[in-house]
């Protein structure tokens, strides 16, 4: 049997009051913590409870968040509008030089400079990420590798079958007489010339 429907309204004991508010507080917080990393959104959650304690999340600067909202809802005054629209704009250049710093550093490290300033955490998370980089680089190897050897297999057998086939038209030709050599040597002469440039090409 299902869950009846859940009736909201005001808990009236303030201890289950408190309990619930603590519990849907740290559930809210946690599920806006999860869309801004899935999703990669700006989000900013100001909560006050009864007592008047304030809580907050921010993916990004609370400010800069708060700015934004006003100016998208258009709340922000005109002459604040554009500074307001400049701090924003600065807040995002600087996001932006610190993520390319992060990956300077990052791939620095994969180069094996700058070490000295990773510890034995972040050192370990390195050596992981070189040995699956290694590794792939040895299949996409291997893989080149066995794709060239089967090129040269099949060129070996085409080649061997290209003999076999000469020898035995070569074969044919020193029992035929004199005049059915000569008719079949005038036949085959086009095919071979073409062969011959064929394999001066390749």
């Amino acid at each position: 049997m299902g869950r009846g429907k859940v009736v909201l309204k005001r808990i009236e004991n303030p201890t289950n009051r408190q309990v619930t508010f603590s519990k849907r507080r740290t559930g809210l917080l946690k599920k806006a913590f999860e869309l801004s990393v899935l999703c990669e959104a700006e989000v900013a959650i100001l909560i006050f409870s009864p007592s008047g304690k304030a809580y907050q999340f921010s993916s990004h600067d609370i400010n800069r968040t708060i700015t934004r909202y006003k100016i998208e809802v258009g709340i922000a005054k005109s002459d604040e509008q554009g500074m307001a629209s400049a701090e924003v704009w600065r807040n995002e250049i600087e996001d932006l030089s610190r993520t390319i710093e992060a990956l300077e550093a990052k791939e620095k490290h994969l180069g094996g400079e700058n070490l000295s300033v990773l510890g034995m955490k972040e050192l370990k998370q390195l050596e992981r990420q070189l040995r699956v980089g290694v590794e792939r680089i040895r299949s996409k190897k291997r893989r080149i590798i066995m794709e060239h050897i089967n090129y040269l297999k099949k060129k070996h057998k085409d080649l061997q079958e290209e003999n076999a086939n000469l020898q035995k038209k070569l074969h044919e030709l020193h029992e035929a007489p004199v005049p059915q050599v000569q008719s079949f040597w005038n036949q085959m002469q086009p095919g071979l010339n073409e062969k011959a440039v064929r394999h001066e090409e390749s």
